[in-house]
């Protein structure tokens, strides 16, 4: 399935609850999702998306966690056949495999407005894992690793001034914020505790365990 291209705020609107896909617009009077009362995409959008049963919340719970991280559904069940066959509990696994995908990383460090945005900059080169380039936004971290900015990118405008809000960043408890070499270390595995978003990632496990 190619990745979906249309407003990011329709995505939103149709879990019932803010993604931040926009960064600071999420947060301020422009956003759609508040401008619009949370009501469903389409002509006739309502605040009541239709019945409820177990299937959909299911669904939708698999749909919020994909939009929320910006992966498509092959490499969605990837990860959860992957937290499936680790030790542990399945659906804290999950999580904690997308939480260390490297353009979660790059926006947990301050380094983008969203994860969007963060895979755009990786993908044109402006980060290197370990001192070595990479252009790979799923790559996953692991502990140990540095993720720091290439040295010729900090002279760009808009680096510099992301390099800025880097300064303010709240940085998760698993990774080590470098601000001065505008890098961060990976020193532990994300546990569910260090996700700062609501999921119910039991109903995710119950929609594929079917």
């Amino acid at each position: 399935m190619a990745r979906y291209t249309g407003p990011a705020c329709r995505l939103c609107r149709r879990e019932g609850k803010k993604l931040y896909l926009k960064g600071d617009r999420c947060l301020s009077g422009k956003c759609a999702f508040d401008r619009r009362n949370g009501k469903t995409p389409g002509q006739h959008g309502t605040d009541k998306a239709g019945k409820t049963n177990e299937y959909k919340l299911q669904l939708r719970e698999k749909q919020k966690a994909k939009r929320y991280y910006g992966v498509q559904e092959k490499q969605f069940r990837t990860y959860f056949e992957k937290a499936d066959n680790t030790a542990g509990v399945t659906g804290e696994n999950l999580l904690s495999l997308l939480e260390r995908r490297l353009d979660n990383v790059v926006y947990k460090m301050g380094m983008a407005a969203s994860r969007k945005e963060a895979r755009q900059l990786i993908r044109h080169a402006h980060f290197r894992l370990n001192g070595k380039k990479v252009t790979i936004p799923s790559i996953l971290v692991k502990v140990g690793d540095v993720v720091s900015v290439k040295e010729e990118s900090k002279t760009s405008e808009k680096i510099k001034a992301l390099l800025e809000n880097m300064q303010t960043k709240a940085t998760p408890k698993w990774l080590e914020l470098d601000a001065a070499n505008a890098s961060v270390k990976v020193v532990a595995i994300p546990e569910r505790s260090d996700v700062d978003f609501e999921f119910n990632e039991q109903l995710i496990v119950e929609l594929y365990s079917k």
